[in-house]
């Protein structure tokens, strides 16, 4: 009899540790899902819009064997940032156990078990009947590229690839192509669409009508009379600064509102007031602890941030020198 219950103490303990285990899996995924998918992709994989605007890209984690990069060196990523990279440090945001949570989570889904994580595609994500708009999978999968002429496209493959055009290539970016030159190059509207018609994906969305209240805050500003320092901070805003701040500095995009705590409002005069040149560059230059803003110094060069600061001061808020 007491060995039974020594037996049954053992397997109650095992169990016990099972759950615990899978609890903290389970809370490693929330703060990634909540945190890191935006850059790094639901999958691990990084093919999400931010990749195609961030220099250097952000890490691929399904092509990271875990032995080739030490669970330290992830703990130091996560809690400190990488030098170069848009890769900022959460040590202000997340707790050690968390960030230890996050990293092992990625270890174990990603880059031992190649896992598709949570499937964004859901009823709980708002998407209850996500699979009537299958005729534009192929596009979103890379299986067809975008670039194919529609009179080489089936009727179906040119419905899909319409579809994807005006809807899913606000999250997908444009996919796969096999010529990836300016035809390419526009920034997508922002996330998300919201005039499906149910029951009827051959009928294609509306580019403008059919977006959500975001879209306005991805029409950069007019830039008229412009010098050309002020030029090239608008062609590096839009590049490096609108995905998370809006291409109109407002941060109200889909993505600044995503984010906790928001991107800075850079056309709010409560806020800008309190600002000036010097004390803007050193923010985008090392980054706000506590937030998403990453420190941007190893990126761009200081010219380069002269002239953002250049192109804010014309377009969205007076900035004295």
């Amino acid at each position: 009899m007491h060995l039974r219950l020594v037996i049954l103490a053992a397997w109650i303990a095992l169990l016990a540790g099972a759950a615990g285990a899978s609890n903290r899996h389970e809370a490693g995924r929330a703060i990634y899902n909540y945190r890191c998918y935006f850059c790094h992709g639901y999958s691990g994989d990084a093919r999400t819009l931010a990749s195609t605007y961030l220099t250097p890209p952000p890490r691929d984690f399904t092509r990271s064997a875990p032995e080739a990069l030490a669970r330290d060196t992830m703990l130091r990523a996560v809690t400190d940032g990488r030098a170069g990279s848009a890769m900022k440090g959460f040590a202000g945001i997340l707790k050690p156990d968390e960030i230890a949570a996050v990293v092992d989570f990625v270890r174990e889904e990603f880059m031992q078990r190649r896992a598709p994580n949570t499937r964004y595609h859901t009823a709980e994500n708002g998407w209850p009947d996500h699979d009537r708009h299958r005729i534009a999978f192929p596009f979103a999968r890379g299986e067809i590229p975008l670039d194919t002429p529609f009179e080489r496209l089936s009727p179906e493959q040119q419905k899909g690839k319409r579809l994807f055009l005006s809807t899913c290539v606000t999250c997908h970016d444009h996919a796969r192509t096999e010529d990836s030159g300016p035809a390419w190059d526009a920034r997508p509207l922002s996330y998300p669409r919201n005039l499906y018609v149910p029951g009827d994906s051959s009928k294609p969305i509306d580019a403008v009508t059919g977006a959500s209240p975001y879209l306005k805050h991805e029409i950069p500003p007019r830039l008229a009379g412009a010098t050309p320092l002020e030029r090239t901070g608008e062609k590096l805003f839009q590049k490096n600064c609108a995905f998370c701040h809006g291409a109109d500095g407002t941060g109200k995009n889909w993505i600044g509102q995503f984010m906790e705590p928001h991107p800075r409002n850079l056309t709010d005069p409560a806020f800008m007031s309190t600002m000036n040149r010097k004390l803007l560059a050193q923010r985008i230059r090392d980054g706000l602890p506590d937030t998403s803003m990453p420190a941007w110094g190893g990126v761009l060069k200081p010219q380069d941030i002269d002239a953002i600061i250049a192109y804010i001061a014309k377009t969205m808020h007076p900035l004295p020198r």
